[in-house]
C-alpha cells in the first residue's frame, strides 16, 4: 500500500554566532516554522491524479496528470522529469511501484474524474527499470482507471480497478487480476456495463484481503449522474475468487463515489468516505442528490469491514476527490483529500 507523504518545504533560519549555537531542536517548533509550497510540475502537467513514493528513498517520487503524463523528481521535488512523452495517452489515473523492487512500476490511463475534460485511456503500462522504458500491458478498452494494487511478495500478481467508459456503458469495467504479470487478465468483480471500480485497497498483513468500491456513473454533454444503485463497498478474503458485500453502518440506497484505505498495522481497522444520496433506498438518482440531510461522511470499521460506524460527515467535492488515507503509524489520524486537505 501506498504510505502517506505530507511533503512539506520550508527554511528554517536559526539566531545566534556564537560557536555551538545550533537551531531549535524541538520537534513542534520546528514544525511550527514549516509552510507548504508548490513544488510543480507547471501547469503544463494538468491536474495530479496520483503520486507514488519510494519510502526507501522518499526523495524519489512519481506523479501521475490529467493530460500530461507521468513525472519523477529524484531530489524531493526540486526538479522534475517527464517519463511518458513517448507513449500514445497522456491521460493518468494511477500510479503504483512496488515497495519491494521500487524499479517496477505500474501506470494506469485515464483520469478517473467525472469531469468533461477528463481524457479516457488506452488500458495499462508497466515499467521495469524505473520509468525509463514502458509496456502496454493491455485492458485496452476500460478506458479510465482508478487503482492499481501489487501483491507485496509477488509481484505478478496485480490488481486493477477499471472505472469504464465515463461517457457510455461498455463491459470492460470492474476488477481485473492478473496472475501472470500482466500477460493475461480476468475480470473477477463485475456489477453490470454502467458501474466500474473506482477505488480499491490491500490489507497489508493479508494481501488476500482486498476491498473495492464500485461507482455507477454516467456523464452526457449537459450534466452527469453521480451514483445509483450499482456503487457499493465489496470485500474479497481469498484474493479476489469470491466477493460480498460491505453494507452493515453503511448509508441504505443509492450511493456514488467511495474511497478506501486499510491501516498498515492493524487490517481489521479500515476507513470509507461513502457519497450517498440524501433521500431514502430508491427514491429518485443517486450521488449525493436530494434535499434531505446528507447520509455521505467518513465511516469506520474495526472488524474488517463487517460493521461500520460513521464518523462524521465530512466528505468534500466527493464527485472529483474521495481520497481517504490513514497515517500508517496512527490509525486515528486519518487524512481526507478534498478541495483542501482535511485531517483528523
Amino acid at each position: 500500500m501506498k504510505a502517506v507523504h505530507i511533503f512539506l518545504f520550508a527554511t528554517i533560519i536559526g539566531a545566534g554566532s556564537a560557536e555551538g549555537t545550533r537551531a531549535q531542536t524541538d520537534l513542534e517548533t520546528a514544525l511550527s516554522h514549516l509552510q507548504f509550497r508548490e513544488i510543480g510540475p507547471a501547469l503544463m502537467g494538468g491536474r495530479i491524479a496520483d503520486l507514488a513514493v519510494v519510502e526507501a528513498k522518499p526523495q524519489v517520487f512519481y506523479i501521475g496528470t490529467a493530460s500530461g503524463g507521468v513525472w519523477k523528481t529524484v531530489n524531493h521535488g526540486t526538479s522534475w522529469t517527464p517519463l511518458f512523452d513517448d507513449q500514445p495517452n497522456g491521460s493518468i489515473g494511477d500510479v503504483t511501484l512496488h515497495q519491494a523492487n521500487p524499479n517496477l512500476i505500474w501506470v494506469g490511463t485515464g483520469e478517473p474524474q467525472n469531469r468533461q475534460s477528463s481524457p479516457w485511456g488506452d488500458g495499462v503500462y508497466k515499467s521495469t527499470d524505473a520509468g525509463n522504458t514502458w509496456t502496454h500491458m493491455g485492458l485496452d478498452e476500460t478506458k479510465h482507471i482508478g487503482r492499481i494494487l501489487i501483491h507485496p511478495r509477488n509481484p505478478d500478481i496485480v490488481y486493477v480497478a477499471a472505472v469504464g467508459d465515463l461517457w457510455g456503458p461498455n463491459e470492460e469495467r470492474g476488477v481485473y487480476r492478473t496472475r501472470d504479470g500482466g500477460q493475461t487478465w480476468e475480470n473477477i468483480l463485475y456489477i453490470d456495463e454502467h458501474t466500474g471500480a473506482i477505488d480499491m485497497a490491500m490489507d497489508p498483513g493479508d494481501p488476500n484481503t482486498i476491498f473495492a468500491a464500485m461507482y455507477q456513473r454516467r456523464r452526457t454533454g449537459w450534466g452527469f449522474n453521480g451514483g445509483g444503485p450499482g456503487s457499493g463497498l465489496y470485500r474479497s478474503t481469498d484474493a479476489g475468487e469470491n466477493w460480498i458485500e460491505l453494507t452493515e453502518g453503511l448509508p441504505e440506497g443509492d450511493k456514488g463515489r467511495i474511497g478506501i484505505d486499510v491501516f498498515r498495522q492493524d487490517g481489521n481497522v479500515v476507513y470509507a468516505l461513502v457519497e450517498a444520496d440524501a433521500r431514502r433506498a430508491g427514491v429518485g438518482r443517486g450521488g449525493g442528490g436530494g434535499s434531505g440531510v446528507t447520509r455521505s461522511g467518513l465511516f469506520r470499521s474495526l472488524d474488517r469491514g463487517m460493521t461500520w460506524e460513521r464518523m462524521s460527515n465530512t466528505n468534500p467535492r466527493p464527485m472529483y476527490y474521495s481520497q481517504v488515507r490513514i497515517d500508517p503509524s496512527n490509525s486515528d489520524r486519518i487524512y481526507v483529500l478534498g478541495g483542501s486537505l482535511m485531517v483528523s
